[in-house]
């Protein structure tokens, strides 16, 4: 009983009861105080995100309107003087090229690959655990440590890859000096790096297929090859699409390994649009014009982006 009631029943008066106005001045204060508590947990990450991503996207879009150099200079508004340049570029528009290419070059083979390693593994192969250590371990490695290990491998003369291909009769190759095979040579490298997560993505959703489904099949007639067409392959629809999506998402923003291992070139063959922009802001001291190609090359991901996520809607619907 409320202290309000315990003096009423003590003077003999009758209780007084809560009104709905104070009942909703009350839920307004426990709101509020709601709300405040909110704000408190979450203010830590609100600053943080605000200082590490809007400001840096709003303050580089507004360089990217300036003349500005990495000395402060010339930073005076200059329109799209620098967007027109960027986009007659040459060097900019080979870039972009590459990284395309590399694109196009990597994502395949990292789906591909990831998937089959997935069901072998999940077939039942002797000593399951080493597998998925082998396969997903390289994933782990800084991407130094990764580069140095395959510019080692990668070696005209001590490499083991020209070894191996020595050894079947092949001639040696100069795999990171030479144009037509420099692009490929990274693009094996990060194959081996970066497959090990796919891997475990599909590992993961292989495991959440129904066995009944495939018991239900074979008692049909269903063998492993119709099971793998009519069962695995569409179960794995959604999962193949997040891969997708977030393998060319990465791989448009190639830098690490082919500025470790080449650094864009021969003759600027691997060269990426990010390594670019790095070479005009820090190289060339051009803040505002690698501002510039920055933003160009974003609107570009943004537009694959959508697109991307269109066509997996019309898919799934």
């Amino acid at each position: 009983m409320s202290s309000a009631a315990l003096d009423a029943s003590a003077t003999g008066a009758p209780p007084r009861t809560t009104t709905a106005e104070e009942v909703r001045r009350g839920e307004r204060e426990r709101r509020a105080r709601d709300n405040r508590i909110g704000w408190a947990f979450v203010a830590p990450f609100v600053i943080v995100f605000v200082m590490f991503l809007i400001w840096p996207l709003v303050h580089g879009f507004y360089l990217s309107f300036t003349g500005e150099s990495i000395t402060g200079a010339g930073g005076e508004l200059i329109g799209f003087d620098n967007y027109a340049e960027a986009l007659r570029d040459p060097i900019m528009w080979r870039s972009l090229l590459n990284t395309l290419w590399f694109t196009v070059l990597s994502t395949v083979p990292l789906v591909v690959v990831a998937l089959i390693l997935a069901l072998l593994v999940h077939q039942g192969l002797p000593g399951q655990w080493l597998w998925r250590l082998s396969f997903f371990m390289p994933f782990l490695l800084a991407s130094t440590v990764a580069a140095q290990f395959w510019i080692w491998m990668y070696n005209p003369q001590l490499g083991l890859v020209n070894y191996v291909l020595g050894a079947v009769g092949v001639e040696q190759i100069a795999w990171l000096q030479d144009p037509q095979w420099a692009m490929l040579a990274v693009v094996i490298m990060t194959l081996w790096w970066t497959v090990g997560f796919n891997f475990l993505l599909y590992l993961t959703a292989l495991q959440n297929i129904p066995e009944q489904q495939y018991e239900a099949s074979a008692l049909d007639g269903a063998g492993r090859w119709r099971q793998l067409r009519s069962i695995t392959v569409p179960q794995l629809g959604p999962t193949t699409v997040l891969i997708v999506i977030l393998q060319v998402l990465a791989s448009l923003k190639v830098f690490d390994q082919i500025y470790i291992m080449t650094q864009g070139g021969p003759g600027g063959v691997t060269r990426p649009v990010v390594q670019y922009v790095f070479e005009v802001g820090f190289t060339g001291y051009r803040f505002g014009y690698a501002s510039s190609i920055a933003y160009i090359f974003f609107a570009i991901i943004v537009i694959i982006s959508v697109g991307q996520m269109r066509l997996t809607t019309r898919r799934s619907a």
